[in-house]
């Protein structure tokens, strides 16, 4: 079984966490476990009116913004990826960028990003290369396990990509 993006065309951010976790993909739901974070930094960065929850995920598309994963299959911790699966997931991840068009695609996960795109220096916020014609960004990872980032921290990244959409291209 694999999660459901949500996804359409012309958004403003398109999110890309790395893979679900097995709690997001049996209630299909991104970013499903309690722990995470990336529902609160949403919230906060300015991103939603409210703080959304994972059952919420659809209304993401009436603010212009959509989820997808790096890497379809579902695992407990991200660490039990392969280098093969997130290089391939980068590939797919550069397709629907090409098919969808979103304005930034925002890579949630600076360690999978390294490893999908071959960036072995690249750093949390926007990246000198773009991703089939849409802005890339790099934003740390909002699991509970990232012990390096509190929430207003996230938050505070996610605000600075947000503040970046509202200057004018």
């Amino acid at each position: 079984m694999s999660l459901p993006d949500v996804l359409a065309p012309d958004l403003d951010v398109l999110f890309c966490g790395i893979n679900p976790g097995l709690l997001s993909e049996a209630r299909g739901q991104h970013f499903a476990r309690p722990g995470n974070r990336f529902w609160p930094a949403l919230h906060l960065s300015g991103f939603t009116p409210t703080r959304f929850a994972p059952a919420d995920q659809d209304r993401l598309l009436e603010l212009r913004l959509g989820i997808t994963n790096l890497v379809d299959r579902a695992t407990a911790k991200a660490d039990e990826l392969t280098a093969a699966e997130l290089r391939r997931g980068g590939r797919n991840l550069a397709a629907k960028a090409e098919e969808y068009r979103p304005r930034v695609v925002a890579v949630v996960g600076i360690t999978a990003y390294r490893t999908a795109f071959d960036r072995r220096h690249a750093t949390i916020g926007p990246q000198p290369e773009r991703i089939a014609g849409s802005g890339l960004w790099v934003l740390p990872n909002p699991s509970g396990l990232n012990a390096h980032y509190r929430l207003q921290d996230l938050a505070d990244v996610f605000a600075e990509l947000r503040s970046q959409l509202a200057q004018p291209a």
